[in-house]
Protein backbone atom coordinates (compact mmCIF):
# COMPACT_ATOMS: atom_id res chain seq x y z
CA UNK A 1 0.00 0.00 0.00
CA UNK A 2 1.45 3.50 -0.83
CA UNK A 3 0.34 6.47 1.13
CA UNK A 4 0.24 9.97 -0.93
CA UNK A 5 -0.46 13.48 0.82
CA UNK A 6 -1.82 15.64 -2.07
CA UNK A 7 -2.59 19.35 -2.40
CA UNK A 8 -6.05 18.22 -3.02
CA UNK A 9 -7.21 15.13 -0.24
CA UNK A 10 -5.00 11.66 0.34
CA UNK A 11 -4.79 9.15 -2.11
CA UNK A 12 -3.88 5.60 -1.75
CA UNK A 13 -2.59 3.02 -4.28
CA UNK A 14 -3.24 -0.79 -3.47
CA UNK A 15 -1.73 -3.03 -6.08
CA UNK A 16 -2.96 -1.72 -9.22
CA UNK A 17 -6.27 0.11 -7.48
CA UNK A 18 -6.36 3.93 -6.51
CA UNK A 19 -8.38 5.20 -4.22
CA UNK A 20 -9.01 8.86 -3.24
CA UNK A 21 -9.81 10.29 -0.19
CA UNK A 22 -10.17 13.50 1.83
CA UNK A 23 -7.46 15.96 3.26
CA UNK A 24 -6.48 14.14 6.82
CA UNK A 25 -4.42 14.95 10.08
CA UNK A 26 -1.29 13.76 9.42
CA UNK A 27 -0.31 13.89 13.08
CA UNK A 28 -3.37 11.99 13.95
CA UNK A 29 -2.46 9.85 11.35
CA UNK A 30 0.89 8.51 11.79
CA UNK A 31 0.66 8.93 15.23
CA UNK A 32 -1.71 5.77 15.08
CA UNK A 33 0.01 2.13 15.59
CA UNK A 34 -2.15 0.38 13.45
CA UNK A 35 -1.80 2.40 10.25
CA UNK A 36 -1.83 -0.14 7.61
CA UNK A 37 -5.12 -1.25 9.02
CA UNK A 38 -6.44 1.83 9.88
CA UNK A 39 -5.89 2.64 6.41
CA UNK A 40 -7.26 -0.79 4.78
CA UNK A 41 -10.67 -0.13 6.20
CA UNK A 42 -10.96 4.09 6.22
CA UNK A 43 -10.03 3.98 2.31
CA UNK A 44 -12.95 0.97 1.53
CA UNK A 45 -15.17 4.26 1.71
CA UNK A 46 -13.14 6.16 -0.05
CA UNK A 47 -13.96 7.80 -4.28
CA UNK A 48 -12.25 4.70 -6.53
CA UNK A 49 -10.51 6.86 -9.57
CA UNK A 50 -8.90 5.59 -12.55
CA UNK A 51 -4.97 5.24 -12.74
CA UNK A 52 -4.86 8.17 -15.28
CA UNK A 53 -6.92 10.34 -12.84
CA UNK A 54 -4.68 9.24 -10.39
CA UNK A 55 -1.74 10.41 -12.21
CA UNK A 56 -3.09 13.85 -12.79
CA UNK A 57 -3.45 14.21 -9.44
CA UNK A 58 -0.38 13.22 -8.72
CA UNK A 59 0.87 15.63 -10.97
CA UNK A 60 -0.88 18.63 -10.24
CA UNK A 61 0.91 18.26 -6.40
CA UNK A 62 2.33 16.28 -3.94
CA UNK A 63 2.95 17.40 -0.21
CA UNK A 64 5.67 15.93 1.92
CA UNK A 65 4.00 13.09 3.83
CA UNK A 66 4.24 14.04 6.83
CA UNK A 67 2.64 16.15 9.43
CA UNK A 68 4.82 17.76 12.37
CA UNK A 69 6.89 15.08 13.18
CA UNK A 70 10.31 15.36 13.47
CA UNK A 71 13.40 13.49 10.97
CA UNK A 72 16.37 12.13 12.51
CA UNK A 73 19.46 11.04 10.51
CA UNK A 74 21.76 7.76 11.25
CA UNK A 75 24.96 7.69 9.62
CA UNK A 76 28.15 6.32 8.68
CA UNK A 77 25.86 2.79 8.37
CA UNK A 78 27.42 2.17 5.31
CA UNK A 79 31.26 1.40 4.78
CA UNK A 80 31.06 4.08 1.95
CA UNK A 81 30.01 6.72 3.93
CA UNK A 82 32.49 5.98 6.82
CA UNK A 83 35.17 6.19 4.00
CA UNK A 84 34.12 9.36 2.58
CA UNK A 85 33.30 11.37 6.06
CA UNK A 86 37.10 9.99 6.92
CA UNK A 87 38.86 11.85 4.18
CA UNK A 88 36.94 14.66 4.28
CA UNK A 89 37.23 15.16 7.82
CA UNK A 90 41.17 14.05 7.38
CA UNK A 91 42.85 17.65 8.21
CA UNK A 92 40.64 18.23 10.79
CA UNK A 93 41.90 15.67 12.49
CA UNK A 94 38.32 13.55 13.15
CA UNK A 95 38.81 10.69 10.54
CA UNK A 96 39.36 8.51 13.33
CA UNK A 97 35.53 9.28 15.29
CA UNK A 98 33.87 7.81 11.76
CA UNK A 99 36.25 4.66 11.54
CA UNK A 100 35.37 4.09 15.61
CA UNK A 101 31.37 4.73 14.70
CA UNK A 102 31.49 2.26 11.87
CA UNK A 103 32.35 -0.75 14.27
CA UNK A 104 30.97 0.36 17.73
CA UNK A 105 27.63 -0.86 19.52
CA UNK A 106 26.08 2.60 19.49
CA UNK A 107 25.64 4.36 16.40
CA UNK A 108 25.41 7.51 15.30
CA UNK A 109 22.08 9.13 15.13
CA UNK A 110 21.68 12.87 14.95
CA UNK A 111 18.25 15.29 14.71
CA UNK A 112 17.88 16.35 11.06
CA UNK A 113 14.79 18.18 10.31
CA UNK A 114 11.51 19.85 11.74
CA UNK A 115 8.68 19.68 9.01
CA UNK A 116 9.25 23.50 8.20
CA UNK A 117 12.93 22.92 6.97
CA UNK A 118 11.28 19.60 4.87
CA UNK A 119 10.92 20.34 0.87
CA UNK A 120 8.16 18.60 -1.12
CA UNK A 121 8.84 16.21 -3.66
CA UNK A 122 9.42 18.56 -6.90
CA UNK A 123 10.22 21.61 -4.62
CA UNK A 124 13.96 22.90 -4.53
CA UNK A 125 16.26 21.94 -1.53
CA UNK A 126 19.32 23.94 -0.79
CA UNK A 127 22.57 24.05 -0.39
CA UNK A 128 24.43 26.43 1.85
CA UNK A 129 25.89 29.84 0.40
CA UNK A 130 28.57 29.48 2.76
CA UNK A 131 29.35 25.94 1.72
CA UNK A 132 31.77 25.20 -0.99
CA UNK A 133 30.96 21.18 -1.24
CA UNK A 134 27.41 20.35 -1.05
CA UNK A 135 25.73 16.66 -1.78
CA UNK A 136 22.57 15.23 -2.06
CA UNK A 137 22.44 11.84 0.69
CA UNK A 138 19.70 9.27 -0.71
CA UNK A 139 18.62 7.45 2.09
CA UNK A 140 15.67 4.74 2.88
CA UNK A 141 13.74 6.31 5.26
CA UNK A 142 11.80 4.49 7.85
CA UNK A 143 8.24 5.51 9.34
CA UNK A 144 8.23 4.89 12.96
CA UNK A 145 4.94 4.62 14.95
CA UNK A 146 5.06 6.21 18.89
CA UNK A 147 5.47 2.76 20.51
CA UNK A 148 8.83 2.04 18.18
CA UNK A 149 7.32 0.01 15.35
CA UNK A 150 8.24 0.26 11.71
CA UNK A 151 5.54 0.94 10.00
CA UNK A 152 6.33 1.96 6.40
CA UNK A 153 9.21 3.17 4.33
CA UNK A 154 9.91 6.37 2.22
CA UNK A 155 12.74 8.05 0.19
CA UNK A 156 14.97 10.55 2.14
CA UNK A 157 16.94 13.10 0.36
CA UNK A 158 19.53 14.37 3.45
CA UNK A 159 21.49 16.94 1.79
CA UNK A 160 25.05 17.95 3.17
CA UNK A 161 27.46 20.38 3.37
CA UNK A 162 30.54 18.31 3.72
CA UNK A 163 32.91 21.63 3.43
CA UNK A 164 31.59 22.57 7.21
CA UNK A 165 31.48 18.90 8.31
CA UNK A 166 34.29 18.29 7.46
CA UNK A 167 36.32 21.32 8.56
CA UNK A 168 35.12 20.36 12.21
CA UNK A 169 33.24 17.10 13.55
CA UNK A 170 31.43 19.48 15.37
CA UNK A 171 29.68 21.68 12.70
CA UNK A 172 27.58 18.67 12.27
CA UNK A 173 24.65 20.43 13.18
CA UNK A 174 24.94 23.71 10.28
CA UNK A 175 26.03 20.83 7.65
CA UNK A 176 22.74 19.12 7.94
CA UNK A 177 20.14 21.02 9.70
CA UNK A 178 19.27 24.59 7.96
CA UNK A 179 16.20 25.46 5.62
CA UNK A 180 15.29 22.92 2.89
CA UNK A 181 17.92 20.69 4.21
CA UNK A 182 15.58 17.66 3.09
CA UNK A 183 13.07 15.78 1.63
CA UNK A 184 10.65 12.98 1.81
CA UNK A 185 8.68 11.66 -0.94
CA UNK A 186 6.58 10.87 -2.68
CA UNK A 187 4.43 8.43 -0.77
CA UNK A 188 5.06 6.12 2.02
CA UNK A 189 5.16 2.60 1.43
CA UNK A 190 2.95 1.14 4.30
CA UNK A 191 3.96 -2.61 4.96
CA UNK A 192 5.05 -4.72 8.23
CA UNK A 193 7.35 -6.40 6.59
CA UNK A 194 10.80 -5.22 5.59
CA UNK A 195 12.16 -4.35 2.04
CA UNK A 196 14.20 -7.04 0.80
CA UNK A 197 17.69 -6.86 1.01
CA UNK A 198 18.50 -6.77 -3.23
CA UNK A 199 16.34 -3.51 -3.00
CA UNK A 200 18.35 -0.96 -4.91
CA UNK A 201 18.65 2.83 -4.35
CA UNK A 202 19.96 4.52 -7.18
CA UNK A 203 21.28 8.34 -7.23
CA UNK A 204 21.02 11.15 -10.55
CA UNK A 205 21.97 14.35 -10.70
CA UNK A 206 21.46 16.21 -13.91
CA UNK A 207 23.26 19.33 -14.99
CA UNK A 208 21.78 21.67 -17.55
CA UNK A 209 19.60 18.25 -19.03
CA UNK A 210 22.84 16.41 -18.93
CA UNK A 211 23.20 13.28 -16.43
CA UNK A 212 26.33 14.70 -14.21
CA UNK A 213 26.32 12.11 -11.67
CA UNK A 214 24.86 8.43 -11.49
CA UNK A 215 25.80 5.91 -8.76
CA UNK A 216 23.62 2.47 -7.10
CA UNK A 217 23.83 0.44 -3.98
CA UNK A 218 21.76 -1.51 -2.54
CA UNK A 219 20.26 -3.16 1.32
CA UNK A 220 23.07 -5.45 1.54
CA UNK A 221 24.98 -3.11 2.05
CA UNK A 222 23.34 -1.31 4.89
CA UNK A 223 25.35 -2.84 8.17
CA UNK A 224 22.97 -1.22 10.82
CA UNK A 225 19.28 -2.67 9.99
CA UNK A 226 16.33 -1.05 10.38
CA UNK A 227 15.00 -2.71 13.89
CA UNK A 228 18.28 -1.95 15.18
CA UNK A 229 18.39 1.78 13.95
CA UNK A 230 14.92 2.31 15.32
CA UNK A 231 15.28 0.68 18.70
CA UNK A 232 18.48 2.87 19.45
CA UNK A 233 16.23 5.96 18.42
CA UNK A 234 13.94 5.34 21.20
CA UNK A 235 16.40 5.10 23.53
CA UNK A 236 15.52 7.90 25.89
CA UNK A 237 13.19 9.65 23.65
CA UNK A 238 9.94 9.79 23.01
CA UNK A 239 7.66 10.58 19.64
CA UNK A 240 4.03 11.00 20.47
CA UNK A 241 2.98 11.41 17.01
CA UNK A 242 5.66 8.96 15.35
CA UNK A 243 8.98 9.92 13.69
CA UNK A 244 11.00 9.87 10.75
CA UNK A 245 14.45 7.61 10.78
CA UNK A 246 16.73 8.45 7.51
CA UNK A 247 19.09 5.48 7.64
CA UNK A 248 22.75 6.54 6.21
CA UNK A 249 23.61 6.70 2.60
CA UNK A 250 26.09 4.48 0.33
CA UNK A 251 26.39 6.09 -2.57
CA UNK A 252 28.57 9.39 -2.09
CA UNK A 253 29.78 11.84 -5.07
CA UNK A 254 33.47 12.60 -5.02
CA UNK A 255 35.43 15.63 -7.09
CA UNK A 256 31.45 16.33 -7.16
CA UNK A 257 29.78 19.83 -5.60
CA UNK A 258 26.12 20.83 -6.02
CA UNK A 259 25.33 23.86 -8.05
CA UNK A 260 21.99 25.48 -8.43
CA UNK A 261 19.51 24.63 -11.15
CA UNK A 262 20.86 20.83 -10.82
CA UNK A 263 17.86 18.12 -10.78
CA UNK A 264 18.65 15.19 -8.59
CA UNK A 265 16.57 11.53 -8.77
CA UNK A 266 16.63 9.31 -5.97
CA UNK A 267 15.08 5.85 -6.97
CA UNK A 268 14.31 2.73 -4.64
CA UNK A 269 12.44 -0.58 -5.56
CA UNK A 270 9.05 -0.69 -4.40
CA UNK A 271 8.56 2.76 -2.92
CA UNK A 272 9.53 5.57 -6.22
CA UNK A 273 11.37 7.95 -7.25
CA UNK A 274 11.82 11.28 -4.95
CA UNK A 275 12.89 14.71 -7.15
CA UNK A 276 14.13 18.06 -6.19
CA UNK A 277 16.26 21.21 -7.77
CA UNK A 278 18.60 22.52 -6.10
CA UNK A 279 19.01 26.26 -4.72
CA UNK A 280 21.08 27.98 -2.86
CA UNK A 281 20.55 30.54 0.21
Amino acid sequence: MKLYKLTSGTLVQIEESYLLGPSLNWNELLGRENLKEYLSLESKSWKVVSKEEAEDLLNAGILSPMGDQEIWAAGVTYYRSRTARMEESQDAGGADFYDKVYAADRPELFFKATASRVSAPGAAVNIRKDSTWDVPEPELTLLISPAGRIQGFTIGNDMSSRSIEGENPLYLPQAKVYLGCASIGPCILVQDELLPEESKIRLEIDRSGQLAFAGETDLTQLKRKPPELAEWLFKGNSFPIGSFLMTGTGIVPDDFTLGEGDVVRIFIDGIGVLENTISKI
